[in-house]
C-alpha cells in the first residue's frame, strides 16, 4: 500500500518536497539580489532593479494566522514573476521590533523584552520559511539590532542638526528645504539674520544662543500640551489617539497635559507632503486620507488687539481664517480653555489673567451665573478638562463663558467680547477663532445662545431670513467697508485679496497657509525603544553626541515598570524606567567645553523611528561606514528610466498605516533627500493595499464563542455545535473568537503550495474575503491534477509526450500565456490562477500531455506554487532552479486570433441575424455579408439602407430608409 501511494501528491509528499526546496534555496542563496557595490555586489546588478517591499511586521508572540500572509504571499508571487522577467529583485523581510507589546509582557513576567522579541522573531521566521517566501535573508534585520539602532540615532542627529529654510531652493526646484544648522548659525553670526531682541549674536550667552537655534531645529524639545496616557505610562502622538479620546493600543483614557517632550517639526513639510502625493502611484483612498490629515488650507492670520489683558503678557490675539473677507462680521472671539491668555493651563489654577469684575455692559447670558470672571472661567475650565477632544468637538450644544476681556475688530474698530469655549482646541491653529455668526452655523448657534450680535456680510439669496440661520452659500459682499477698504459688491475671491492687502498695510494681518497636521510628538516614557543620542548640560542645553559614540544602547534593568500611577488620574506624571538607571543617566564627557558631567534623556524614541527608514537599509544592510552607500541607494530607489520618480517599485500593506507610518516615513525621507543623502524625494513610488482574510465565528445560547472548526451545518439547515444550535457571525480572526486558523495547520494538512494557491485564488487581492477551510481542497485537487499530468502516481514515471501540440491546445496555451502575463502584471493573481486551471483541465482530458504544453504551465504556476513547480521542473529533466527561468511568451501571434467570432446583425437596433466570421474580416466584407442575409433583404424590400453601422468583426446595424 505504501508503494502504491509513494508518488501521490498528498500533504505528506508536499511537505517533503517543500522542505527539500526550502533547504536548497537557502543553501544556494537562490533569491540573493546583487548590489552595484559593497559586500553584496554582484553581476545581477547589471540587470534592471525591482524593489519589492512588505510593510514591516511586528514580531508578535501569537505568531501568524492565515490572514497575515495574504500580502506576503502576493508579494512573493510578484517577486518570483519579476525574476522570471529578468529583473534583479530586492525582496526581504525584517522586523519592527521595538514597541509596547514586548515591554508590557516584560512588565507582567519580568522577562527582558529582548528575549521575548528574539523568540517571536525566530517563530515568525520559521513560519515565513514554511510558506516558501523567496526572501534575500542576507538583508534581514530587526530595528532592535545595535547596528540598526546606531544608524537610526545617526538619522535623528541629522534631523536635530537641521533647520527648514523656507527661502532656499530645494533639489526639485521648489522653495523650502532642510539645511544644516550651521548655515543658520552663520546667518546670525554675520548679521544677515537678526536675533529676536536685536542684539548681536556675539553678545548672547551660550544658553541664549542655544535657545534661539533650538527654536529652528527640525527635532526640538518643547514643553507643550501632549496626549498623556497614564494607563500606558507614556505620551502618545495625535495619530495614536482614537476619535473617542482613548489610546489606540489598550483603549486607555488619554488626557491633555504639559510635559517636556521631543518633537519633530513635520509641519514645515506640510505643503510638500501634500503636493508630492501627485508624483506617486497610490490608491485614491490613501491619498485622500493623507491630504485630509495634513489639512493644508489657505487664508490669513488676523491680529485683534486686546483692550484689557488683565495682567497677561498677551496683548493681542492672532487667529487664522480661510474667510478674511467676512472680518467685518466678526462680532466675538473664542479661545481654548488652555490658551495662555488666561495664564497657566492647569484648570485648578486660581491665578487667572482675567478682570476682577465683570465689565460694564456685560450681558447676563455671558456670565454662566458666576459673580466674577475668575469664578466663571475657573469653573468652566474644570468642566472642560473632564472631556476628551472628541467630546468637546462633537457636542451638539456649544458651551462657554465670557472672559471679561474685549478685543478690537481691526477693520470695524468695534470691541468684541472674548469667550472661552471647549469646542476650540489648544494645539489646533492658534487656539483662538474669530466668530462670524452670520455665515457659520456653529457660530450662529453660539451667538443665539449668548445673545451676541449677528452682522450679515455676504448677501444671501432672495427670501432667506438671516435671523433664523447662518447663510453659508456664496454671494457678494455687503456691510463691509471703512475709510480705507471697501469690499461691498465684490465676490469672494476679489474680497479676500483686497482684505489681505488691507490687513498687511495696517499691520493687522497677512496671507497664511496652515495645516491640520501638528508637529510629531517623538518621546515615549518607556524602556523598550531607541535611546536619544544626546546629553544635557547643567544649564539645560542639548548636545548631540559625536557619531563615534553611537550606538547609545539601553542599560540592563530588572524592573521595566513606569512608576506606580493611577490609570484614571489625569494629573499623574510619567516616570520612565530609564530614570532608575542612575549610572547610565549621568556621564562624564568632554564635548569641546572641557570635561564635565552631562545627563542622558530618560525617554526613548517611538517605535515609528525604526520603521521610518528600513526600506533604505534593506538596500545596504551590512554597511558599517554609512547608513547607505549612495550607489546602492540610487540603483534601488533612484528615479527610473520609465519616468517613475523613485522609491520602492511596489509597497504592499494594510490601509491602517495610511497616516501614521507612511506620513512619518515620507517626512524622514524628504529631510534626508534635502540634505543630499538620498536620490529620490519619496520612499514608496507605488502602494498597494491588500484586503483582509476574515472568518466566521459562532456563539452558543449563552453568547459564548465555540470552536469554529467543530461547528457543523450550513446556512440553509442551520449551524450546530455538539448538537446544540449556534449563531454565525462574520469578522476578524482572533483567539478569543475561537476561529483562528494558522499557516502551520494548513501546511501540515494540505501543504504550503495548496495554502498559497487557495489564499491567492480567494478573490481580488485588494478585497477582504472570508476564510473557509473546507474550500482549500479545491486548490489541492488542482495541484494533484497537475502532478498527474506529468507523472504516473503509481510508478513515478514521467508520462509526458514529445509530440507537437494540436491546434486547439496550442491556441489555448498561447491565450493562457498572454492572459496570465497581463494578470500578473496587474496583481490579479486570482484570475491568473483561474486561467491556469482551465489549461490544466484541458491537458487532463488528453490521452497524453505534451511537454510543450505542460512545461509552460509549470513555469506560469511557479510564482504561486513554487515548491511543486521546482519539483516538476526537475522531474521534467531540468537541472537548474526554475526561479530565474524566463517566463513563457507567445512567439506565434496568430495563435491568439480567434478562428471565428459571432457577428450580431441588427435591423433598426434589434437583433435579426447572427453570422460566423473571421476575426480579421474587413468592415467592407462584413457589411456585404450582412446585407446578403435573408433577414436584411426582406426588411429592405429592394430599397437601399439609409445607413449601415459596422463595428467589425462583431456588429452590423442596418438603418432602414423612411417609407
Amino acid at each position: 500500500m505504501a508503494e502504491e501511494t509513494a508518488h501521490r501528491y498528498t500533504a505528506a509528499l508536499a511537505g517533503q518536497i517543500e522542505r527539500k526546496w526550502q533547504d536548497k534555496w537557502e543553501t544556494e542563496q537562490t533569491f540573493a539580489a546583487d548590489n552595484p557595490v559593497g559586500d553584496l555586489a554582484g553581476p545581477l546588478a547589471e540587470a534592471d532593479p525591482f524593489f519589492l517591499l512588505d510593510m514591516f511586521p511586528y514580531p508578535s508572540g501569537k505568531g501568524l494566522h492565515v490572514g497575515h500572509p495574504l500580502g506576503y504571499i502576493a508579494t512573493d508571487v510578484v517577486a518570483r514573476y519579476q525574476r522570471m522577467l529578468g529583473k534583479n529583485v530586492l525582496y526581504t523581510m525584517g522586523y519592527d521590533a521595538f514597541g509596547l507589546p514586548a515591554e508590557q509582557y516584560a512588565i507582567q513576567t519580568g522577562q527582558h523584552p529582548r528575549v521575548t522579541t528574539e523568540q517571536n522573531i525566530a517563530n515568525m521566521n520559521r513560519q515565513l520559511r514554511q510558506i516558501g517566501l523567496s526572501h534575500d535573508k542576507r538583508r534581514s534585520f530587526a530595528t532592535t539590532d545595535n547596528e540598526y539602532v546606531k544608524w537610526t540615532q545617526w538619522i535623528f542627529l541629522k534631523i536635530f542638526s537641521s533647520w527648514y529654510d523656507p527661502d532656499a531652493q530645494n533639489r526639485e526646484g521648489g522653495k523650502g528645504c532642510a539645511r544644516p544648522i550651521e548655515t543658520l548659525i552663520a546667518q546670525f553670526e554675520d548679521g544677515t539674520r537678526q536675533t529676536p531682541d536685536g542684539r548681536e549674536w556675539a553678545e548672547l550667552s551660550k544658553k541664549e544662543q542655544a535657545d534661539i537655534v533650538d527654536s529652528y531645529r527640525l527635532a526640538y524639545v518643547s514643553y507643550a500640551p501632549v496626549n498623556w496616557c497614564p494607563g500606558l505610562g507614556t505620551v502618545l502622538a495625535n495619530e495614536e489617539v482614537t476619535s473617542e479620546g482613548r489610546s489606540e493600543r489598550g483603549n486607555y483614557p488619554v488626557y491633555k497635559s504639559k510635559l517636556r517632550q521631543w518633537m519633530m517639526r513635520i509641519t514645515e513639510y506640510g505643503h510638500r507632503l501634500t503636493k508630492d502625493l501627485e508624483t506617486i502611484d497610490w490608491p485614491d483612498k490613501v491619498r485622500a486620507m493623507q491630504e485630509n490629515w495634513i489639512g493644508e488650507s489657505h487664508g490669513a492670520n488676523v491680529t485683534f488687539d486686546l483692550a484689557d489683558s488683565a495682567g497677561s503678557d498677551v496683548s493681542s490675539l492672532e487667529v487664522y481664517t480661510t474667510r478674511p473677507d467676512t472680518l467685518f462680521g466678526a462680532t466675538f472671539m473664542v479661545i481654548a480653555p488652555e490658551h495662555p491668555l488666561l495664564g497657566d493651563s492647569d484648570p485648578q489654577n486660581d491665578d487667572l489673567h482675567v478682570p476682577a469684575q465683570w465689565p460694564e455692559g456685560t450681558r447676563e447670558a455671558w456670565t454662566g451665573g458666576a459673580a466674577t470672571p475668575k469664578e466663571a472661567v475657573k469653573a468652566y475650565r474644570l468642566q472642560a478638562a473632564a472631556k476628551s477632544d472628541e467630546e468637546r468637538g462633537d457636542a451638539t450644544e456649544k458651551t462657554g463663558v465670557f472672559t471679561g476681556i474685549f478685543a478690537t475688530n481691526p477693520v470695524s474698530g468695534v470691541p468684541v467680547p472674548v469667550f472661552v469655549a471647549d469646542y476650540v482646541l489648544w494645539g489646533y491653529g492658534t487656539g483662538a477663532i474669530m466668530a462670524v455668526p452670520a455665515h457659520d452655523e456653529r457660530d450662529f448657534a453660539f451667538a443665539k445662545k449668548f445673545d451676541l450680535d449677528i452682522i450679515t456680510t455676504i448677501s444671501p439669496e432672495e427670501g432667506f431670513d438671516p435671523s433664523e440661520a447662518a447663510w453659508t452659500g456664496d454671494g457678494v459682499l455687503m456691510n463691509s467697508a471703512n475709510d480705507s477698504i471697501d469690499l461691498n459688491g465684490k465676490n469672494k475671491k476679489e474680497a479676500i485679496a483686497a482684505m489681505v492687502q488691507g490687513l498687511e498695510q495696517t499691520g493687522h494681518g497677512h496671507a497664511a497657509t496652515t495645516y491640520r497636521l501638528r508637529d510629531w510628538l517623538f518621546s515615549r516614557q518607556r524602556y523598550w525603544g531607541e535611546p536619544f543620542p544626546v546629553v544635557y548640560s547643567k544649564d539645560g542645553r542639548v548636545h548631540a553626541l559625536p557619531e563615534d559614540m553611537l550606538p547609545v544602547t539601553l542599560p540592563e534593568l530588572d524592573d521595566f515598570n513606569p512608576r506606580v500611577f493611577d490609570p484614571n488620574d489625569s494629573k499623574s506624571e510619567p516616570e520612565p524606567p530609564l530614570g532608575r538607571a542612575r549610572d547610565w543617566l549621568s556621564v562624564e564627557l568632554d564635548l569641546g567645553e572641557g570635561k564635565q558631567t552631562y545627563y542622558r534623556d530618560s525617554n526613548t524614541m517611538p517605535n515609528w523611528a525604526g520603521s521610518c527608514w528600513y526600506e533604505i537599509r534593506y538596500t545596504d544592510p551590512n554597511n558599517d561606514g554609512q547608513f547607505v552607500d549612495p550607489m546602492n541607494e540610487a540603483y534601488w530607489m533612484g528615479p527610473r528610466s520609465d519616468g517613475a520618480s523613485g522609491g520602492t517599485d511596489l509597497y504592499v500593506g494594510g490601509v491602517e498605516h495610511a497616516v501614521l507610518h507612511l506620513l512619518y516615513a515620507r517626512f524622514w525621507h524628504k529631510v534626508l533627500f534635502d540634505l543630499g543623502y538620498l536620490s529620490s524625494s519619496e520612499p514608496f513610488h507605488k502602494l498597494f493595499n491588500q484586503g483582509y482574510v476574515q472568518a466566521y465565528a459562532y456563539t452558543d445560547g449563552r453568547g459564548q464563542y465555540v470552536p469554529a472548526d467543530e461547528v457543523e451545518g450550513d446556512e440553509e439547515s442551520g449551524f450546530t455545535y455538539q448538537g446544540e444550535p449556534v449563531t454565525q457571525e462574520y469578522g476578524k480572526m482572533g483567539k478569543s473568537l475561537k476561529n483562528i486558523v494558522t499557516p502551520d495547520q494548513m501546511c501540515e494538512e494540505y501543504g504550503a503550495d495548496t495554502f498559497r494557491v487557495y489564499e491567492m485564488s480567494m478573490g481580488p487581492l485588494d478585497m477582504s474575503r472570508p476564510w473557509e477551510t473546507r474550500a482549500v481542497v479545491g486548490s489541492q485537487r488542482f495541484l494533484q491534477r497537475l502532478w498527474r499530468n506529468v507523472l504516473d502516481e503509481n510508478t513515478g514515471e514521467v508520462t509526458v509526450t514529445e509530440e507537437e501540440l494540436d491546434r486547439k491546445t496550442a491556441k489555448l496555451l498561447a491565450r493562457t500565456i498572454a492572459d496570465v502575463t497581463v494578470e500578473y502584471d496587474n496583481m490579479r493573481i486570482n484570475t491568473a490562477i483561474a486561467k491556469m486551471i482551465v489549461l490544466n483541465n484541458h491537458l487532463t482530458g488528453l490521452k497524453q500531455v505534451p511537454r510543450k504544453a505542460v512545461e509552460p504551465l509549470v513555469l506560469m504556476l511557479s510564482p504561486v506554487a513554487p515548491h511543486i513547480a521546482e519539483e516538476l521542473w526537475q522531474i521534467l529533466g531540468h537541472e537548474d532552479s526554475i526561479a530565474r527561468v524566463s517566463f513563457p511568451v507567445v512567439t506565434d501571434e496568430s495563435l491568439l486570433e480567434e478562428d471565428e467570432v459571432t457577428c450580431i446583425v441588427q435591423i433598426q437596433g434589434k437583433v435579426r441575424e447572427r453570422l460566423s466570421v473571421s476575426p480579421s474580416i474587413s468592415a467592407e466584407e462584413l457589411q456585404e455579408a450582412a446585407l446578403s442575409t435573408d433577414a436584411v433583404k426582406e426588411a429592405l424590400g429592394g430599397r437601399e439602407p439609409m445607413r449601415v453601422i459596422v463595428k467589425a468583426p462583431k456588429l452590423v446595424n442596418v438603418v432602414l430608409p423612411k417609407k
